[in-house]
């Protein structure tokens, strides 16, 4: 069967996506990137939030009409949506063929031959099993990065978040499965690996009784091949001077950290049901800093969270005047139904919520300016992702830039370069986010 995926949402989403895709791959059936020729489509949702919810529904009813405009004879739903409504899309979408959880995502190749036989199939298992696949995956990200998914679910239950009951509790990938896949990635042309879980600090502890991602990182900085490790979602209660020790210390890991803390206030942050303080979040950046005196670091805010005042947000805007993030976002809150924030009082206006979001982008806008400012005339490492012909510049990023959410390098070349190679550039300008620079030699290593 020709098949079309189509995944939405998060980097976690997308790795079960390519698992998926592996499995179909070596089961016989051919990826197809045309709806038009797709007699399978299968859609993996996101139900994070509200804007992703609708995205979601509205995909999956693009893609329904494809059973009647082009060859398509299945459509499949899997994911998150698919785990919160399984029976509202059976019963109101009959163009939908079969249903797939978030942790049997394993039983694709099965839904597909079940629903070509005529049955409307349900695969669902309990939220806090933990799939564990050895299939080399569809590598869908450019062939030379890529996400590596070592735990699933989330202990923290924060009182704004869904996904502990769409995704179980924090379940790490065993060791042994993490270094195969990343073996697999590394032998397939993948330089950079980028570490992803629901909360990537904690691995290791519900397995072997204390956290111990500092070890996995020593041992996938022995894989030959990787040249860039970057840390993504990691908790600042949860690292440990052990966890800086080896970003201080094994060069293949990129002085990034992307550390989500949503707020600032004591006093919301103990509404939101999160572990820390702004103390707590002054030391452990200070400590960061100290350390690794060149990380970039990363944070994502929460803006209008129920109850949240003026002085709240004057906190927040201090704290990001204080730490000067090199990178961050802001996002306005969303009750979610079944979480315990949706149900408090003090809900803030949709109107409020953006202004106060629209503050504090305005003040990190400047603050990334001067940060980027400064890079101007340092020389730096840039993983090359591809070519703006009729512009005749090349795209890239530095150590500085996760992909897909942070700033890239726009390079002057004599040379041609080949997207995934590494070369070394001179910064000879900057704006808000993007840097400009020139190539001064190939890179290797």
């Amino acid at each position: 069967m020709k098949i079309l995926f189509v995944s939405l949402g998060c980097d976690k989403n997308l790795v079960d996506s390519e698992v998926m895709l592996g499995l179909l791959r070596d089961r016989g059936h051919e990826i197809t990137n045309d709806e038009n020729q797709a007699e399978v489509i299968v859609v993996n949702t996101c139900s994070f939030i509200h804007d992703a919810r609708e995205e979601s529904i509205q995909t999956i009813l693009e893609m329904a009409a494809m059973k009647t405009e082009g060859v398509c004879r299945l459509l499949i739903v899997a994911g998150c949506l698919a785990e919160k409504y399984r029976e509202e899309i059976l019963d109101e979408l009959p163009e939908v063929d079969g249903v797939i959880g978030t942790t049997a995502y394993d039983a694709v190749c099965d839904v597909i031959d079940r629903s070509l036989a005529g049955e409307r199939v349900q695969a669902f298992e309990s939220v806090d099993r933990l799939p564990l696949v050895k299939t080399k995956r569809v590598i869908t990200t450019g062939g030379y990065s890529s996400y590596l998914k070592i735990g699933e679910g989330c202990d923290k239950h924060c009182t704004y978040c869904i996904i502990p009951k769409l995704r179980g509790n924090y379940r790490s990938v065993p060791m042994e499965y993490v270094l195969e896949d990343a073996r697999m990635l590394a032998a397939s042309g993948v330089t950079e690996l980028n570490i992803v879980a629901q909360e990537t600090t904690t691995w290791g502890k519900d397995i072997y009784g204390e956290k111990r991602l500092h070890e996995l990182l020593r041992a996938l900085c022995r894989i030959e091949g990787i040249q860039w490790i970057r840390l993504l979602y990691c908790y600042p209660e949860e690292i440990t001077d052990e966890l800086i020790e080896v970003i201080r210390t094994e060069p293949k890991i990129c002085h990034y950290l992307d550390m989500p803390i949503q707020h600032s206030s004591d006093r919301i942050l103990k509404r939101m049901g999160r572990r820390t303080s702004r103390k707590e979040l002054e030391e452990v950046i200070g400590k960061l800093r100290r350390e690794i005196p060149d990380i970039a670091l990363r944070t994502t805010l929460i803006s209008g969270f129920p109850g949240e005042t003026e002085a709240d947000q004057e906190d927040l805007k201090s704290f990001i005047q204080t730490i000067q993030f090199d990178r961050l976002g802001v996002f306005t809150y969303s009750p979610e139904e079944g979480t315990p924030a949706a149900a408090m009082e003090n809900q803030i206006p949709e109107d409020v919520k953006a202004e106060r979001r629209d503050e504090l982008m305005a003040l990190q806008q400047r603050i990334s300016e001067e940060k980027t400012g400064n890079m101007v005339g340092k020389v730096l490492k840039v993983l090359v992702e591809g070519r703006i012909p009729e512009e005749g510049i090349y795209v890239g990023r530095t150590y500085r830039d996760a992909p897909d959410v942070d700033g890239y390098v726009f390079l002057d070349a004599e040379e041609e370069i080949i997207s995934g190679d590494f070369v070394t550039a001179k910064i000879t300008g900057a704006d808000e986010y993007d840097l400009t620079g020139e190539v001064l030699y190939e890179f290797t290593e």
